[in-house]
């Protein structure tokens, strides 16, 4: 080692050990990373990847093989496609790829066959990825995973509507294929979790709203819109910014670990599809990746000032003195106060609280409506199914109750998010009947 180069790493070894600096990550250690918490996790580095890139739930249907495909999902204004089989079967899947064909689709959604993907494969995130994540992943999918022949289903698309021609202007105006840059005024937590949501666990997907050409309208924390939040197939992916009632500002680093590893924490639960992304990636997360992520989101700032969450328990007393005056609290007694409480506190961590809950104060109440119409997925820990899942009441009540007694929710015990509609409900309810819809968006009643 050169002289001058052996004082640099003295002197910046005296600064961190004087002032308390942490250093950014080095380009070699933030790229192998995934490696080292993929074993902190007892996985392989790349179904570690696989994991976090949450694969097996969109290439994965309900009763089929792992990775084979044939999942329906609905491309707005177009019409319905399908995932396709990731196994390595010869036929059917991706056994021919060679890396630089599986590179390009994961970098570009482009095909061995030369064909473009439609943007519902989140290529636009999945690029930020390191080579040697790709190549792990790569070699999980090709040695790891059983073959399986099963041929991919053809796009429920009318041939005057097929733009894949166009999505090579799409990638032009809306895509950004360079990897996960650094970001040298971060220590190497955030970085590793800047990496991880808005790269390999592609979380502005969901959670960003959507342009005019359905692009996501940020892909990176330099821009306030994203993790705004965003509606998805009548739910809502909600904000992961720092406003302090809607989204997470009231939230601490372990109660952002709590939620990704448990699906649940002092706040609430995860509702809709994002109990699939618990089940399926976050829960198999190290100690060290979950904290990275977690620091990340608690950096988000606000994006507007919504004051503090401030508990009343004016509905709480009415409610224990057997006081039905307002709309919805009696069908609030009689459904929901057994889990909930009168007091809407719930009883963590088997129940949520309903009181200053984010979902509960989301401006888009297409979540509550649907989970109480059609029940909740049920969360999995590395004990088991968790038992304490939400049941569904479709049957049960009716549409002006539901938005009563959900309008009562979002109204007491300190909140104060807008009352649900009649027509809100119908809506929803059409949209999600069982006998009528048969997509990854309905939980079905079991």
């Amino acid at each position: 080692m050169h002289y001058n180069k052996l004082l640099s790493v003295c002197i910046l070894s005296f600064l961190v050990s004087a002032c308390g600096f942490e250093p950014v990550t080095t380009e070699s250690t933030f790229a192998t990373n995934s490696a080292e918490q993929a074993e902190a996790a007892g996985l392989s580095h790349g179904e570690y990847v696989a994991r976090l890139g949450n694969c097996v739930a969109c290439h994965t249907t309900e009763d089929g093989a792992a990775l084979a495909g044939g999942l329906e999902m609905n491309v707005p204004l177009l019409g319905n496609i399908y995932t396709t089989n990731i196994t390595p079967d010869i036929e059917t899947g991706i056994g021919s790829y060679s890396f630089a064909d599986f590179d390009r689709s994961m970098r570009i959604g482009k095909t061995k066959d030369d064909h473009r993907m439609y943007p519902a494969m989140p290529y636009t995130s999945y690029a930020k990825m390191s080579e040697q994540d790709m190549r792990a992943l790569y070699d999980f999918l090709m040695n790891e995973v059983e073959p399986v022949n099963q041929a991919n289903i053809p796009a429920k698309i009318p041939a005057w509507k097929n733009v894949r021609w166009a999505l090579g202007i799409w990638n032009v105006l809306a895509h950004d294929d360079d990897p996960y840059e650094l970001a040298n005024n971060q220590n190497g937590a955030w970085n590793r979790g800047a990496y991880l949501v808005e790269g390999l666990g592609h979380c502005g997907a969901c959670h960003t709203p959507r342009g005019l050409m359905l692009q996501e309208k940020a892909l990176d924390s330099s821009d306030s819109d994203f993790l705004a939040g965003a509606p998805l197939d009548f739910w809502s992916a909600s904000p992961l910014h720092g406003n302090n009632l809607t989204g997470r500002g009231r939230w601490e680093i372990e109660d952002h670990e709590e939620f990704l590893l448990t699906g649940r924490n002092r706040f609430g639960t995860a509702v809709g599809t994002m109990v699939e992304v618990v089940n399926n990636s976050t829960r198999y997360m190290s100690p060290e990746d979950s904290n990275a992520v977690a620091v990340y989101l608690n950096s988000m700032p606000a994006t507007e000032d919504e004051g503090e969450f401030v508990y009343d328990d004016t509905e709480a007393q009415k409610l224990l003195s057997l006081d039905f005056s307002t709309p919805g609290a009696q069908l609030y007694y009689e459904y929901c106060s057994n889990c909930h409480v009168t007091n809407g506190n719930g009883y963590y961590p088997s129940q949520p609280a309903l009181a200053g809950n984010p979902g509960v104060l989301d401006p888009d109440a297409s979540s509550l409506i649907n989970m109480t119409l059609n029940g909740s997925l049920r969360l999995v820990s590395s004990e088991g199914p968790v038992t304490t899942n939400m049941p569904y009441f479709r049957l049960l009540l009716n549409d002006q109750q539901i938005a009563d007694v959900l309008s009562y929710v979002r109204s007491s015990w300190g909140n104060s998010a807008s009352a649900i509609s009649v027509d809100d409900v119908a809506e929803v309810r059409a949209a999600t009947d069982p006998t009528q819809n048969d997509d990854i968006y309905v939980l079905r009643m079991k």
